[in-house]
């Protein structure tokens, strides 16, 4: 045999994986194998691979080479990428210390090069022959994992099992994509936690992705099928610079950046206390299409995701009256603390739309660490140096005011709509307070609570009175949102912070 017939046959081997058999079983599942999402995922004919022959070991006249796992490099939309591909064909995807060092080699590659990593896991955890071999593999990936943190973005894409630490090298990376009904994420599998505490689960209900996307926050989205996966990836990156000292990729704008919606001069209610949809606030301020939500069915409270103005990337904090009233909870803290910081290492602009009647009551709050969470958004907000805009469309009252990206916090510019009440205390309470001896000494003090509670809210709650004293930059028309934004953009696009010299604070995580 020839040296390039030996060539020839040894690549038929390696994309034959764990052999016909089981190619058809992960058919079966609905499920493509490494190779198929490698090339549905990348621009056609970019892929290149590396260490397609590895052995974990050589002496084995059975073992597969690859070792289960399909690392290399090619493009997404022209821009160059690094991936790699867990076989579950190959060992069940499982990692051994071979399988480890493929990956570790590719976030080497990626951070010394500054270029976006890609994990397509699919496996069954550490190999168990391995022993200890394999567990020291996955520690050197979550080294890799952290190292890389802030300066690339790592996006991890479930399409399979992902059980005990091995949980944790998707946790640590920048996003996590679910594919509904064939992924699942959990420390102690169904079996363990029955055996341990008599529980009894299925691996759904315990770890699926509806469970990770709407409960736990694990997964900031879930895909009906796996191509819905590797779209989201594509259209993920699109947004986001390949490494830290980038910008974000401008596109040319595909809306008129002076276009301006009436409608949202009639949106807020003139009763404070009946909700409107602050997605009809953010799809008409920026690029039509470009809103692309983040975390989407976890506390919803809160609203983050990424769009474009004018063309420019940008993140998008914002509370949802529609939901809990927009009260900020223990999930919404940390749903916005990450997202603010993520948005910071990556040069993105934060645009901020306040409406908030505080943070959420109660023992369960208290007792769960509210203020520590909450103290989170604030850290995360000051640290920032990316240019930061807030509009306070309502509600702006006590804390919850203070720690969505208000002037105190360093926001560059801070805006509010007419219909904005920005105080203390919501204008029932502060009534309360204030003129509680007034009130008991009435027989019926309905009629005189009515009008206390209107004239605070006419010159205490006012955005008005913020705005005399400097605290607002401006008070605008709804309808001049979006190009007001723009303005202030192009503005602040090229600003520079100075900060105090230190190794790193220490967020109370």
């Amino acid at each position: 045999m020839s040296q390039l017939e030996e060539l020839q046959r040894r690549h038929a081997q390696i994309r034959e994986g764990g052999g016909q058999a089981r190619i058809d079983q992960q058919h079966a599942k609905g499920k493509m194998t490494a190779r198929e999402r490698l090339a549905a995922l990348l621009d056609a004919g970019t892929f290149q691979e590396l260490q397609p022959f590895t052995l974990d070991q050589p002496a084995d006249a059975d073992a597969i080479p690859g070792d289960g796992v399909v690392t290399g490099f090619g493009h997404i939309d022209g821009r160059p990428v690094c991936v790699y591909a867990q076989d579950f064909t190959v060992y069940g995807g499982s990692v051994s210390l071979t399988h480890a060092r493929k990956i570790t080699q590719l976030q080497d590659l990626a951070l010394r090069n500054g270029i976006p990593l890609i994990g397509l896991l699919d496996s069954g955890g550490a190999r168990i022959q391995g022993g200890v071999t394999s567990l020291h593999g996955y520690g050197e990936i979550f080294h890799g994992n952290v190292l890389a943190s802030g300066v690339i973005p790592q996006i991890a894409v479930m399409m399979g099992p992902c059980a005990g630490g091995a949980s944790y090298s998707p946790a640590l990376m920048d996003f996590i994509i679910m594919v509904d009904k064939t992924s699942s994420m959990y420390i102690t599998g169904p079996d363990v936690l029955k055996s341990v505490t008599g529980e009894s689960i299925d691996h759904e209900r315990l770890g699926g992705a509806r469970v990770h996307a709407a409960i736990s926050g694990v997964a900031h989205f879930i895909a009906e099928d796996e191509e819905l996966a590797l779209h989201t990836v594509r259209r993920l990156l699109s947004y986001l610079p390949s490494n830290n000292v980038e910008n974000p990729p401008l596109l040319p704008p595909t809306d008129d950046a002076a276009r301006t919606d009436v409608a949202l001069n009639t949106l807020i209610p003139n009763d404070p206390n009946v909700p409107y949809d602050m997605h009809v606030v953010l799809n008409s301020v920026v690029d039509r299409g470009s809103f692309f939500e983040v975390h989407q069915t976890w506390a919803q409270n809160a609203i983050v995701g990424f769009a474009r103005l004018d063309g420019q990337p940008v993140g998008i904090v914002a509370q949802q009256p529609m939901v809990m009233a927009g009260a900020i909870d223990i999930n919404a803290a940390d749903k916005i603390a990450r997202f603010v910081c993520f948005c910071d290492a990556f040069n993105l602009p934060v645009l901020t739309f306040v409406d908030s009647p505080g943070f959420l009551p109660g023992a369960a709050q208290e007792h769960g660490g509210i203020i520590r969470h909450g103290a989170k958004i604030i850290y995360a907000y000051v640290e920032a140096s990316v240019p930061k805009i807030s509009v306070v469309t309502r509600k702006g009252y006590g804390g919850a005011y203070i720690v969505m990206g208000s002037k105190s916090l360093g926001a560059d510019l801070h805006l509010a709509w007419p219909a904005a009440e920005i105080a203390v205390l919501g204008p029932e309470a502060a009534v309360n307070v204030l003129y509680r001896r007034e009130l008991a000494a009435e027989a019926d003090p309905t009629a005189l609570r009515a009008a206390l509670i209107a004239d605070y809210r006419a010159t205490h709650a006012t955005p008005y009175y913020a705005a005399e004293r400097g605290i607002l930059d401006n008070v605008i028309e709804p309808a001049q949102t979006r190009p007001t934004l723009i303005a202030a953009l192009r503005f602040l696009r090229e600003q520079t912070r100075h900060r105090p010299a230190k190794k790193h604070g220490v967020m109370p995580v």
